[in-house]
């Protein structure tokens, strides 16, 4: 028996899974691979999912074990510490070999690390595999060797590169019964996803993300396939207008792992019409971007980049908690901004211009520090990763690389002029619009913005 153990964390799939397939490639038949997933809250620096991310690994999860199960694998499925849990796993299920797919965040590295240290002197070999970055963040770098930090060389020198075409899943090892009946004879449990307590229960807010999604890898691969083949040759134009499906909405199932960016990246290959397809991919460019920045610049979570935005007299929430509440409630009294959030609030989702409008609505017009924000979006958004959640926030807010210019701040009833010109999107989340019931706005967008712009001023000398 050579049995090895296939630890998932954002890569909740079985095709183009390098881990699981060398998992596969050792194994002699049902019970020599076993899958393990650990809702880690516990280790120093890991952050705690948010509520939407939480009510999509649940599914997420489930789905994968029907997957896993089809192929012969059983899932493991636990909370605690990774560090404490993966060696007496690993020795409970008699592995001699533990595999995962590499993280890029700094505390995910570090513990990582351990782990990768730590094994060994439990008999257990150890080996990660690139899966979830076109090209790894030390791989990509400027003519002088440091990282890139403007998106449009990166763009250009990772878009020169060629990717590896993606693996399909593994053969199935045979009947996934000998499998279980092998690690119960063991005393090892497989664990349910209802054991995580990840679905809200007093209120059930997630009525609207049920309706929305599908949040399994067959409707990543359907999403991805209705994209390229019927919308993909329309993205160009169509991916500013709120109102019309111009987006991939791909990036729930990017962000868990449902869809590698191999997979997404040829099959845009399909989109019929080459300025959007070039732009498509530019778009994946932008997340690959976002974790190369992460990589290099641990702090980017937290921390402005740019130091000179330290000394910006950004309120927090409890500064401005009815201005807070009105944003994250869509009730500001600015029709897109207050569509944005609802929509956000009800879907688990946003337009990304829409994206961009309330985020500087809420940092140049409100002046509320990009962490609030951010952490809000954290919480609501099911494809909030740890890399482009918050490098868009300080692009946004002007304190991040490549940042928007800090005199950009996007007025948002030019923007709904411009891209929802009949209110469409509008309407659909703000039906009281144009009647007693909705609100005056909450702020003088002229007099806030010239605000900013002198609060901007400011620290230009720092």
């Amino acid at each position: 028996m050579s049995r090895t153990l296939v630890w998932f964390r954002d890569d909740l799939r079985v095709q183009d899974h390098p881990a699981l397939m060398e998992a596969v490639h050792h194994a002699e038949g049902p019970g020599d691979v076993v899958g393990l997933y650990v809702l880690d809250d516990a280790s120093p620096g890991i952050r705690p999912l948010g509520g939407a991310a939480r009510w999509w690994l649940h599914h997420a999860l489930s789905s994968l074990r029907e997957d896993l199960a089809s192929l012969g694998v059983p899932l493991l499925i636990r909370s605690g510490d990774p560090q404490q849990l993966l060696p007496e796993l690993a020795t409970a299920c008699a592995a001699e070999r533990v595999y995962w797919s590499r993280r890029y965040g700094g505390d995910e590295r570090t513990l990582d690390a351990a782990i990768k240290s730590s094994l060994p002197e439990h008999g257990v070999a150890t080996e990660s595999f690139a899966a979830s970055v076109l090209r790894e963040p030390w791989t990509v770098q400027t003519t002088t060797g440091g990282p890139y930090k403007v998106f449009t060389p990166f763009w250009n020198a990772l878009s020169a590169l060629d990717f590896r075409e993606p693996l399909a899943a593994p053969e199935p090892l045979g009947d996934l019964g000998s499998a279980t009946a092998r690690l119960a004879g063991a005393g090892v449990r497989l664990g349910e996803p209802e054991e995580l307590e990840l679905l809200p229960r007093r209120p059930d807010w997630a009525a609207g993300l049920r309706l929305t999604w599908d949040a399994t890898e067959v409707g990543g691969h359907r999403r991805l396939h209705t994209f390229v083949e019927e919308l993909g040759a329309e993205y160009d134009d169509a991916r500013d207008i709120p109102s019309t499906d111009g987006t991939s909405r791909l990036s729930p199932y990017l962000r868990f792992g449902q869809l590698s960016p191999f997979q997404v990246w040829h099959a845009a290959a399909s989109i019929g019409e080459e300025t959007s397809r070039r732009t498509f991919r530019s778009e994946l460019g932008w997340r690959e971007f976002c974790w190369h920045l992460l990589y290099h610049f641990p702090q980017l979570p937290h921390t402005n980049l740019r130091a000179e935005f330290d000394h910006y007299p950004w309120q927090s929430r409890q500064d401005a908690p009815e201005e807070f509440h009105s944003w994250t409630s869509g009730t500001t009294g600015i029709p897109l901004v207050d569509a944005g959030m609802r929509e956000l609030w009800e879907t688990g989702h946003m337009h990304n211009r829409v994206r961009m409008i309330t985020a500087s609505f809420l940092v140049k017009n409100l002046g509320i520090d990009w962490r609030e924000g951010e952490a809000w979006f954290w919480d609501t958004l099911v494809d909030a990763d740890a890399a482009s959640n918050p490098a868009n926030w300080q692009w946004v807010a002007g304190c991040g690389m490549d940042a928007a210019p800090y005199f950009r701040i996007f007025n948002p009833e030019r923007q709904r002029e411009r891209f929802d010109p009949q209110n469409a999107y509008t309407e659909q989340w703000v039906p009281e619009l144009n009647t007693g019931d909705y609100p005056e706005p909450i702020v003088d967008l002229k007099a806030s913005r010239a605000e900013a712009l002198e609060h901007y001023k400011s620290i230009s000398g720092r």
